[in-house]
């Protein structure tokens, strides 16, 4: 028995109620689409990356991804992803940055605490090692630096030079290779347990990550140019990466506190999807080795 078609033929595809528009409230508004269609529809047409949606309203969306499913009486579903930027936010042209933290610890050499060498704020005891050491038979003998210090003793009659020395003890046992520190080589005084033997401490380390969305290809290239470079603000030239809540500023070392250190770009629909990360630091990015801007 032949099919009797009847209404529209489905040669151009149908538009169906119900379609819906999502917006993530970062600007980002995404779009679930379904037609109809005849098996004779050219669907690769309809279908190419970046055409624009069906509505007028919503034409900043763009395909990104579609699907069908072949039915009965020759007619197909269409279901099409469309994806775009709310003019509202910054034209259109980008997404305001989503951005999250991850806080928690991590190990780090004792002789990079903050409240090793002098006493520092925030802790009730210190210094850990202090800057004052005196020659303990504690620790190793080190190799001696100056000429000055070589000891001499008599061996069998002949004279030998003695290329060893005590070395140094601060506080806690903190042992050093000179009387002005130099090489740190460890806690050496068993009368000090929480320190004898350590030699690593869990210090705060907090990250950011997000995601931006953009049509502009000049933000992709600008903003991985800024990679590896420190912010005292939470902004990198216009671009906020950084939500009001994050700490920022010039940390206790001299350097900007964040850091861009990972930016990571696919294309998605026609935008750039840029995914990026942020390290921060108390102490600072220090301007001689990362970019402060």
């Amino acid at each position: 028995m032949a099919i009797v078609i009847n209404g529209n033929d489905l040669t151009t595809a149908l538009l169906q109620p119900g379609w819906t528009v999502t917006a993530d409230g970062f600007g980002l508004n995404t779009s679930t689409t379904v037609f109809k269609i005849d098996t004779t529809f050219e669907i690769d047409t309809f279908v190419t990356k970046g055409n624009p949606h069906p509505d007028t309203a919503y034409s900043y969306l763009k395909l990104d991804k579609w699907k069908v499913s072949w039915d009965s009486l020759n007619i197909g579903t269409l279901t099409v992803d469309y994806v775009g930027i709310d003019t509202a936010f910054n034209s259109g042209n980008r997404t305001k940055p989503n951005t999250s933290s991850a806080n928690g610890l991590t190990t780090e050499n004792i002789s990079a605490h903050p409240n090793f060498f002098t006493a520092a704020g925030g802790f009730t005891t210190g210094p850990i090692a202090g800057t004052s050491y005196t020659q303990s038979d504690l620790g190793p003998l080190v190799e001696i630096k100056n000429p000055a210090d070589y000891v001499t003793q008599i061996v069998n009659l002949n004279t030998v030079i003695i290329s060893k020395k005590q070395s140094y003890v601060g506080n806690n046992g903190a042992c050093f290779e000179s009387s002005t520190g130099g090489r740190f080589i460890g806690f050496v005084n068993p009368a000090y347990p929480n320190f004898y033997g350590k030699n690593n401490y869990l210090s705060r380390t907090t990250s950011y990550s997000g995601v931006m969305y953009t049509k502009l290809l000049g933000d992709v290239q600008a903003l991985l140019a800024l990679l590896n470079s420190a912010t005292s603000t939470n902004s990198w030239g216009i671009y906020q990466l950084l939500p009001a809540w994050a700490p920022v500023g010039v940390g206790s070392g001299g350097g900007n506190m964040n850091l861009l250190s990972q930016a990571n770009v696919e294309e998605f629909g026609s935008l750039y999807k840029v995914m990026y990360e942020i390290r921060y630091s108390a102490v600072g990015w220090h301007s001689s080795v990362y970019a402060n801007i």
